[in-house]
């Protein structure tokens, strides 16, 4: 059961092979035995989810069961659920209990899911290992001296470990789709604006957006059914016609069944296959564009010259806009306060000092600076120059390919605490999947291989805008020929 495909626990659960007590029950007891290996989970309330379960079991035999009715679904941290601790990973809010829910938490409890936990993330989404939690860091199942990637490495590692059927994440600069290469799964970023904001914890607020952790396209695609629609609470928020995002999965894109992918242009960055990237990586990532091309896509190269810039641009984007949302943690209306002080500034200052983690705090004083008088049109203004015109490349490669493709990651997961010391190497974790985010596209990655010391690989897939069902679609087809979205850590597939 804990292997299945979310359609066919869907199919269980309406044929009352299993109620969605005892689904809930299984992972629950998954998450006691792993947890205290991974620390995967940040908050579990087994009588919470188990309440909903049976409010799930009472609507599937009233026949009003939706796809994901009775499905227990992890999620990140970052997503504020009413009556649940929500801490974003830091201590600055590890006393605040979210009093609503995030436009997403309430998607799912309509849909009639079960909220299975929170999961661990870098504080407030900043990092690239998970190393910055103040729970301490998520191991990789695959390897648990390794990291699971990061920000959303909690919800990677409860998918990865089948102590989750699927996970709710967050993306600001690749923090699901890094995971997902790091522990190979499935995930999936949509336009910036497809899923709303509201009550997800703000990091920087045009980068970051709501996505997926699955150990398949498929499944993907049924989540995105659920999160996706928009929402009047966030300006950001995109208002057009809901689709199905699972409708061309079963539609073969070409005249033969055994090439689905016949008419599909798959661009190839050439940009991503030059110094940095792993041997082992970039050998799997080859091998991924072969099987494409068996499947009947035509693979074509393309150019993104200004996505060497995007790390550059990132972090002075990303910290500057967190050093504005982050002036709301102040010690005074909730979240941490200091116990001693002798004035407002003073409470103000030690709060924030003691609340705060160091990157955390790096982040604010670079982002800080750059919007300083002096320094905002050489940092700031720059950035976001920059930023056209990587949105500009994209448009370009666009006009000859439907999706562009490359590695996820430069490296299989790296050891816990190899890079912790060094803020800049692990900044460069990102370099594939930044630019992504900073032109607003859809981005993805899916399993497709193994490299040294048999760790998983990602692909990694941009779309056009709003092209998250070709994307998926292509995603599915190539899962379809291919295992590595099967293949789970040892040990933990029973």
């Amino acid at each position: 059961m804990i292997n299945s495909s979310l359609k066919e626990l869907a199919i269980a659960l309406a044929l009352k092979k299993v109620s969605s007590v005892e689904l809930t029950q299984l992972f629950l007891d998954r998450i006691a035995k792993l947890n205290g290996e991974l620390n995967a989970f940040i908050t579990v309330d087994a009588e919470r989810s188990l309440a909903q379960a049976r409010s799930a079991d009472a609507r599937i035999s009233a026949g009003n069961a939706g796809p994901l009715t009775g499905i227990p679904v992890a999620h990140k941290d970052i997503f504020c659920a009413q009556g649940w601790l929500t801490t974003c990973g830091s201590k600055m809010l590890s006393n605040f209990v979210a009093p609503y829910d995030a436009h997403v938490i309430g998607r799912f409890n309509d849909a009639g899911s079960v909220i299975l936990g929170k999961t661990n993330m870098d504080e407030f989404a900043m990092g690239s290992s998970n190393e910055t939690s103040f729970y301490g860091p998520v191991k990789n199942p695959w390897n648990t001296g390794r990291v699971p990637g990061g920000s959303s490495g909690g919800s990677a590692a409860a998918v990865a470990a089948r102590m989750a059927p699927v996970a709710t994440a967050t993306d600001t600069g690749g923090s699901i789709r890094q995971p997902a290469a790091l522990t190979g799964l499935t995930g999936l970023k949509p336009t910036y604006g497809v899923v709303s904001r509201y009550g997800m914890i703000a990091f920087a607020s045009s980068l970051d957006q709501g996505g997926i952790l699955a150990r398949s396209a498929e499944d993907a695609a049924l989540m995105l059914n659920v999160m996706s629609g928009f929402d009047a609470r966030d300006s950001t928020s995109i208002d057009r016609v809901t689709e199905d995002y699972g409708r061309e999965l079963e539609v073969p894109g070409g005249v033969a069944p055994n090439l689905p992918l016949t008419g599909v242009r798959v661009g190839v960055v050439k940009e991503h296959f030059g110094a940095g990237l792993a041997p082992d990586v970039a050998r799997a990532v080859q091998s991924a564009l072969d099987e494409l091309r068996r499947l009947g896509a035509t693979l074509v190269d393309v150019s993104t010259p200004n996505a060497r810039l995007g790390v550059a641009a990132y972090y002075v984007i990303a910290p500057a806009e967190a050093s504005s949302n982050l002036s709301r943690f102040d010690g005074v209306r909730y979240g941490h306060r200091a116990k001693s002080y002798s004035n407002l500034a003073e409470m103000y200052s030690k709060s924030r000092a003691e609340g705060f983690g160091a990157e955390v705090k790096r982040r604010i004083l670079i982002g800080t600076y750059v919007l300083s008088h002096g320094y905002y049109d050489a940092y700031y203004v720059k950035a976001q120059k920059i930023r056209r015109l990587i949105a500009n490349d994209f448009a370009a490669a666009f006009k000859d390919c439907d999706i562009v493709v490359g590695p996820t990651s430069p490296t299989v997961a790296f050891e816990l605490g190899a890079k912790a010391s060094d803020p800049v190497q692990m900044y460069l974790n990102d370099v594939y999947t930044i630019p992504a985010n900073l032109a607003g596209l859809p981005g993805m990655s899916i399993p497709c291989g193994l490299g040294e010391h048999g760790l998983p690989v990602g692909l990694h897939m941009v779309g056009n805008y709003f092209a998250e069902a070709k994307m998926l679609a292509i995603a599915h087809h190539y899962q379809c020929a291919t295992d590595w979205h099967l293949r789970s850590p040892e040990g933990m597939s029973a």
